[in-house]
């Protein structure tokens, strides 16, 4: 058990993966500071529990501020951009704002003596995988700029980690959905992307129809398929790495988070009828260059590392937070 516990900063905090591992620490009873220049993010989701901050991770001097006025001994890093094709199209920002700003904040650290870092990472990292389910271990080969962008990071923290007082826990995303159960966050991005937040805006009306990119893939149903995870499972996850990391300061991890199973895109849309109640209106596209048939995690390594298990694997339970966190967003915009 942890005695007293230090104080993290959160960046990103005000975004939707980073919102929830801030609501996650704090029901934990850790002090947490949120810095995010809300971009993307709400200044609306950060709990009054955590103390906020407009700035940019790659302010050095705001940071080393922070670092001494709050006392801060770890860093959960969530900052940063995440839409794959967008950083083909503009892969120069997808560089600046995930690889040369992660730099800065890696430098930041280092030089305030803050000993412990986790940072959101991603599946991107395999790209096209050989195998599957994917181990850490799998040979990693992006084939787009933001799988680049996070693996330039994952050698960067791991570099630093073997010259400086530093361990790190790189934890490599699946497919993230869902929302808090308790309805105090969820995804509000603009515009999504992933089936479950598109298939949830198709039910409240936000869109006329779900486009399922493609039906001759090499899945039982033609369509792709993913490994789906709880966000307040990813955030449990994260907090249990930063124990962890605390725990046993020389011992750095890299972990693949995702339940070990896959749903296709078809399979997702029949939980979301169910769901909702209705059947969703869907229509079939072409491919999206560069989507993998399969992405499916080998977790057992997490399952060895963390006393972590997921509490909310179900497909249903993960579509109906996120519907029910879409109508209270869709209540939100129009008000």
């Amino acid at each position: 058990m942890l005695g007293s516990k230090p104080p993290v900063l959160v960046t990103g905090g005000a975004g939707y993966i980073g919102s929830h591992a801030v609501l996650a620490l704090l029901d934990a009873g850790w002090p947490v500071v949120v810095v995010d220049n809300l971009s993307t993010g709400f200044r609306w989701a950060v709990p009054d529990g955590a103390t906020f901050v407009e700035g940019d991770i790659a302010d050095q001097a705001l940071l080393g501020q922070l670092y001494a006025r709050h006392g801060i001994k770890a860093i959960m890093h969530f900052a940063g951009s995440i839409l794959v094709n967008e950083s083909v199209e503009k892969p120069l920002d997808y560089y600046e704002n995930n690889t040369v700003k992660s730099r800065a904040l890696i430098e930041s650290a280092v030089t305030a003596g803050v000993p412990h870092f986790i940072f959101s990472s991603t599946a991107a990292v395999y790209g096209a995988p050989e195998t599957v389910p994917i181990t850490e271990d799998s040979r990693l080969q992006p084939i787009n700029p933001y799988g680049w962008s996070k693996m330039m990071t994952e050698r960067m923290l791991a570099d630093t980690a073997k010259a400086y007082p530093m361990n790190y826990g790189a934890l490599r995303y699946f497919n993230v959905a869902g929302a808090d159960p308790q309805g105090r966050s969820g995804q509000s991005s603009k515009i999504g992307t992933h089936i479950i937040k598109v298939a949830a805006e198709t039910v409240v009306g936000k869109r006329d129809y779900v486009g399922v990119y493609g039906t001759d893939y090499d899945t039982p149903d033609g369509t792709g398929v993913r490994d789906y995870i709880h966000v307040s499972d990813l955030a449990a996850a994260h907090v249990a790495a930063l124990e962890k990391l605390i725990a046993e300061p020389s011992e750095s991890f890299v972990l693949n988070c995702g339940y070990g199973r896959g749903f296709s895109v078809l399979e997702v849309l029949d939980a979301a009828d169910r769901v909702a109640g209705t059947p969703i209106e869907r229509r079939i596209e072409g491919r999206r260059a560069g989507d993998p048939d399969t992405l499916v995690a080998d977790n057992s390594k997490i399952l060895e590392t963390l006393p972590w298990r997921p509490q909310r694997d179900r497909l249903d339970e993960i579509v109906a937070d996120a519907l029910s966190w879409e109508w209270a967003l869709r209540k939100r915009q129009t008000a």
